[in-house]
């Protein structure tokens, strides 16, 4: 597998495991882990459900293609970003630009699963949040599928056999 610019660029719903595979990867692949929300929070000093309470959504995805202007242009990162990049057009050609991208596709009844217990995912805080699950799944999966290089299933089997193919690839293949 060819990485380009030796980035490789984590996209997903909330919980699909991007952070949690990321940081794995990075020390696995000896390169540098970055998380795009972790990155905007402590930029701004506050959390991101206190961005999205003070300032709305619509502000948080303005400072969400900022940062990821910012850390796109690095080498040699793998890069957790925020499951909603792909909203806007200038971070979908952003991550293809700069790096090869993987969507950890799950289900959304998995997704709630594995997002029961947080607080820290603003637009999860609903009153029904399976059907908010399944409301961003139905409008974000297309957009995750057209900028991803790779599609991986997000369960322990599909991640290993992944992370796997990607260690036995030479590092000289990550640089281009």
């Amino acid at each position: 597998m060819h990485l380009h610019r030796g980035n490789l660029f984590l996209i997903g719903l909330p919980g699909a495991g991007k952070s949690t595979l990321g940081r794995q990867l990075a020390r696995r692949l000896a390169k540098s882990f970055v998380d795009a929300d972790a990155e905007l929070e402590r930029k701004l000093g506050v959390t991101i459900p206190t961005i999205f309470e003070i300032e709305g959504e619509a502000s948080f995805r303005d400072r969400e293609v900022a940062v990821l202007a910012e850390v796109a242009t690095r080498s040699d990162i793998v890069l957790a970003t925020g499951g909603g990049v792909v909203i806007r057009p200038a971070n979908r050609e952003r991550l293809k630009a700069n790096g090869t991208v993987v969507y950890l596709h799950a289900m959304p009844e998995t997704l709630r699963e594995r997002t029961r217990r947080s607080r820290h995912r603003p637009l999860l805080n609903a009153a029904d949040p399976v059907a908010r699950l399944i409301e961003l799944y139905a409008f974000r999966d297309p957009l995750y599928r057209e900028v991803a290089a790779i599609v991986v299933e997000s369960n322990r089997e599909e991640i290993a056999r992944f992370s796997r193919d990607l260690e036995a690839t030479p590092q000289d293949s990550f640089r281009a």
